[in-house]
Order: structure tokens, then sequence, then C-alpha cells
């Protein structure tokens, strides 16, 4: 039993590291890719098309190697979800640019509560007072790192909702689908990429026109965009399946406070890597935000003690009301010795 819950807490420890790792490691390919210092490739709705179309590459590969099994799950789900998690991805981009850099920052730090909102209205789910306290101290910690200006327009604040809303919702059905249907995380994004990366390949040069006014036609490639493509599509497949392992072992709140680790770690390296500025507001908000996740964890924990401890308590104890009705049905049936059949009160 130790064995496996070591095991298991490798596991845990693994698909957060690998999401940690690959997140961080496709924004600063992005960052080379798509500023204006690096390459210029600014379309970032085809390029996550492109990062679709191999993480289903992979994913057909799996399964006729045989390395996944491939579970049915009817195909009206996966469209429902495949145009969910599209929604958020151009409303994502949308908001970026129609808002502020402070204001995308707070929309992105919402999710949070969003999430927990959208959990208890549909799956009511409840969380405990320590774990409500070390929620919001994440997000200030974050939103002292993050925010800057902040300026609201009415278009960018209907993206910024569209965005939070779908992008929480396509979170949540991560986990909801993998219990469903007892699919695995690699087999459900084999099954959704395919459809994702059609349908951003198809709509995401548009989108990218009306994001930026450039056609990705008239873009000159070289090798070394072709270089970073392929990184960037590389490492989009770790994070794409690191992302429906987390939500599958833990939650989807959990995905979004421990994942603000990644910005945290944008941070420092953009401040080692670009030159980028870091002041003593964000190291404040750093520790702050690490502080957040610390105590989160302990709540977490600590709630799962106490769920089993109720439960285990439960399970092997009498409620009163039990033992009144085993009073009573004892002074209604008297017990009697089934071989002679005579009363024994």
């Amino acid at each position: 039993m130790e064995n496996q819950k070591k095991v298991s807490a490798i596991s845990d420890v693994g698909a957060w590291g690998m999401n940690i790792v690959s997140s961080v490691g496709i924004i600063m390919a992005n960052k080379q890719l798509m500023s204006n210092g690096g390459y210029g490739f600014s379309f970032a709705t085809t390029l996550t098309g492109f990062h679709f179309a191999v993480t289903a590459l992979v994913g057909l590969v799996s399964n006729a190697t045989g390395y996944s099994a491939s579970k049915h799950v009817p195909f009206w789900e996966l469209l429902w979800f495949s145009l969910v998690a599209n929604t958020s991805i151009t409303a994502m981009n949308l908001s970026l640019m129609l808002n502020s850099v402070g204001f995308y920052q707070i929309s992105k730090l919402s999710m949070i509560p969003v999430v927990c909102v959208m959990e208890w209205i549909l799956h009511s789910k409840h969380y405990s007072r320590e774990v409500k306290m070390s929620v919001m101290v994440v997000v200030v910690g974050v939103g002292v790192c993050t925010v800057t200006d902040v300026k609201v327009n009415l278009k960018g604040f209907v993206c910024a909702c569209i965005a939070v809303l779908s992008t929480s919702l396509q979170q949540i059905s991560i986990g909801s689908l993998q219990k469903k249907y007892s699919i695995g995380s690699f087999e459900l994004l084999s099954k959704t990429a395919p459809i994702q990366a059609i349908s951003l390949l198809v709509f995401g040069p548009f989108v990218d026109y009306f994001l930026s006014a450039k056609l990705i036609t008239n873009y000159k490639v070289s090798s070394g965009v072709i270089f970073f493509i392929l990184l960037s599509c590389s490492l989009a497949v770790f994070c794409n399946v690191s992302q429906y392992l987390c939500i599958g072992r833990f939650s989807a709140v959990s995905f979004q406070v421990l994942g603000h680790m990644k910005t945290v770690c944008v941070l420092t390296l953009g401040w080692l890597l670009f030159d980028s500025e870091l002041t003593v507001k964000n190291i404040m908000g750093m520790v702050i935000a690490v502080a957040g996740m610390v105590i989160y964890s302990w709540a977490v924990e600590r709630e799962k003690h106490v769920n089993v401890k109720t439960h285990s308590h439960a399970k092997h104890s009498l409620t009163e009301e039990e033992i009144r009705l085993l009073q009573e049905g004892i002074e209604k049936n008297p017990l009697q010795d089934v071989e002679l059949a005579e009363d024994k009160s």
C-alpha cells in the first residue's frame, strides 16, 4: 500500500514537472519565434493548429503501434469539447490583442474563482475555508507580480469573459470526460486533437489576419523559423499531454493554482534570458504566490485527511437514528432460536 502511494506521488510530481517545464519551454520558444526581435511569426492561432496536428499524429502512431488503446467516446461530445477548447484559444488571443496587459492578466487570474464557482454549480463541489484563503493568497501574489496598467474597453471585456468561461469549462470538462468514459489522458487527447487541428488550420489564418492584418501566405519562411516551429510543436505535445494528465489526476482548481508556478518561472527566465526587468514588486509577488501555493497544497491534503476520517467514521459507526431503528426492530421481533423456534426475550 505504501509503495503504491509512493509511486502515485512520484507520478503526480512527474506530471506537474512535465507541465511546468514544457509550458515554460514553449513560451520561451514562441517568444523567440513570434517577437519582433526574433522571427516575427505573428500567427498564433495557426501555430496552435500546427501544435494539435503534431499531437494528433503522435496519437495516431501510438494507437497504430498498440502503445495506447482507443476507447469509445461519442463524437458529439468530442465535437462539443473541441468547440469549447478552440473558443478558448481564439478568445484568449483576441483578449490579448484588445486589452492592456494588466487587464489580460487580471482576466487570467479570475479563472481560479470562476472554476471554483463552475465546479460548485456543475458538480456540487465545496471547498474548505483554508483552500479558499490559500487561493486568495495565490491570486494576490500573482497579481502583484504581473498586473501593471489596467485599461478596459467593451470589446476587450466581452472577449475576456468568453475566454475565461470557455477555458474554465474546458479544464473542468477534461476531468469529467476522463471519469465518465474511464479513458486515459493521452487517449482523450488523441481523439480531440484531430478535430481541433483541422478546425484551427482552416479558420486560424483568418483569425490571425484579423489580429495582425498579415497573411501567412506572405510570410517568408527560413530554416530558423522551421526549427522553432518544430521545437514549439514538440513542446506542445508534452504540454498538452501533461495538461490532460494533471487535470485527470487532480482538479481544475489545483491545475489553475499550481499552474501559476509557470508565471513565476516565466518572469524569472525572462529576466535571465531576455533582459526583462525584475523589480522588487515582482519579487514580492513571487514570494506571496509561492507561499499561497504551499498553503494550498497543505490545505488540500488536510481536506483529504478530514474526508477520509469522516468517511471511515461513518462507515464503522451507527448513527442515533440507526440505533433507534435497531432497538425498535428488536422489540417488535424478539430473538428466536433457529432450531427450537423459541423466544429468547
